[in-house]
């Protein structure tokens, strides 16, 4: 099979997948990204340029689309040098969210594309207006129903696409959703799996393990999207009233996700000055590695995992999948995946005590959660285990090669579970 992939941060979510077929020397595996695409074993890498984005369009509603009209027209420039050169695709898989799928069919109108459904933008009801400090202009839902501009142009002209989960496929429009299957990228439960001896070094030399009262936390970035500010305001409770208590906090102090702050200023930094923290007993890791980062999952005594109405981490479900006691925000994409005792705690997004209480269940009765520890990963492995959901993936694939492509949802709708039979 001939598989071209595109993604600008390549491999992403497309990893496993990558490294399956490229092991098949029969295959052959080529992968569009920008300079800073990553490298797989036997992925051949195109990697596309363009001069500098728009500075300022004529309307400030036509930037964001300005914008994935040039990353869609330097990956068409890309697909043409590739044609020219004889490559062929059997199938293209995309990810639409920056404009990379947009001129693809034109390129190559009968090979069948499949798209990742990341997430579809919302003025009301997502991550958009969810915190009511922070309210939108009326600018601001403009601009975010002309941020979807370009994402339905895609999702048009492609095949099929697949969501990592039954709520980020909700956000879609109904009318496309019956082209959308419902397979996540799969969690390495083989890798990530309890380790109850593990151990962690922190910073200061101190050894820390699940009997020393160890809260974690792990995002890519420090921000409100995934609920710093609120974490910080828990942490702070947790060590009035814990003495015995510490924290590993890790993630970096960049953006991912919403607002960013004025040049040189950071969350960290703000949400310190708010919430003065012991450094002795609060340890922030940065960016590490990821064998360090299952360490720390690992020898989580309690995990804290926060996020807005949005995309669901990896990070959450690689927690559970170490049999980490999470407590999460109460929010759709983790409701989803949590059912408040059984497998998970869940706590109000906008409430540090709620975070703080929660933890306090969670430290006092270290015995009588173990079964939610047990459940934690046993939900991840009936639902999001990669020997599942890679098989679901790529048999879509070869069906979209074939020209037979039959629905590939490794996991029924949730809610119509429930509706029916109460909590899986």
């Amino acid at each position: 099979m001939n598989l071209l992939i595109i993604h600008q941060n390549f491999p992403a979510q497309y990893r496993h997948i990558a490294l399956h077929l490229a092991r098949d020397p029969g295959n052959t595996v080529v992968a569009i990204g920008r300079e800073t695409a990553g490298k797989v074993a036997g992925v051949r890498r195109l990697l596309y340029r363009f001069g500098d984005l728009p500075q300022r369009s004529k309307h400030a509603l036509v930037a964001d689309f300005e914008s994935r009209v040039t990353y869609g027209d330097a990956v068409r420039k890309a697909l043409l040098e590739a044609k020219r050169r004889g490559f062929r695709p059997d199938v293209i898989c995309a990810h639409p969210g920056w404009g990379e799928a947009l001129f693809v069919k034109d390129v190559y109108p009968d090979v069948p594309r499949l798209d990742y459904c990341e997430f579809y933008y919302h003025g009301h009801g997502a991550d958009v207006n969810f915190d009511p400090k922070h309210p939108s202009s009326d600018h601001d839902l403009a601009r975010i129903r002309a941020k979807n501009a370009a994402l339905l142009l895609s999702l048009e002209s492609c095949d099929r696409g697949i969501s990592p989960t039954w709520w980020q496929h909700s956000q879609f429009p109904e009318p496309l959703r019956s082209k959308i299957d419902v397979i996540h990228d799969g969690i390495d439960t083989r890798i990530v799996k309890p380790s109850p001896d593990a151990k962690l070094t922190l910073p200061n030399g101190e050894v820390v393990g699940r009997d020393d009262e160890l809260v974690t936390y792990v995002a890519r970035n420090l921000e409100p999207y995934r609920g710093f500010p609120n974490l910080v305001r828990a942490v702070g409770l947790i060590l009035e009233r814990r003495p015995n208590a510490k924290v590993v906090i890790v993630g970096g102090d960049e953006v991912s996700y919403g607002r960013r702050l004025p040049e040189g200023q950071t969350y960290r930094q703000q949400m310190l000055e708010e919430v003065p923290l012991d450094p002795n007993r609060v340890h922030f890791l940065g960016r590490i590695p990821y064998a360090e980062y299952l360490k720390v999952i690992q020898a989580s005594t309690v995990h804290l995992y926060l996020t807005v109405p949005f995309v669901l981490s990896w990070s959450m479900l690689e927690a559970m999948a170490a049999g980490c006691i999470v407590v999460g925000s109460d929010t759709p994409p983790v409701a989803e995946v949590i059912e408040d005792g059984r497998n998970g705690l869940l706590a109000d997004f906008f409430s540090p005590e709620a975070f703080a209480d929660r933890v306090d269940e969670v430290l006092d009765h270290p015995n009588r959660m173990a079964s939610i520890r047990d459940a934690a990963r046993q939900t991840v492995l009936d639902r999001y285990d990669l020997s599942q959901c890679l098989p679901a993936h790529l048999a879509l694939i070869e069906s979209l090669a074939s020209g037979s492509a039959d629905h590939a949802t490794v996991s029924a709708d949730p809610t119509r579970e429930m509706a029916s039979i109460g909590r899986d």
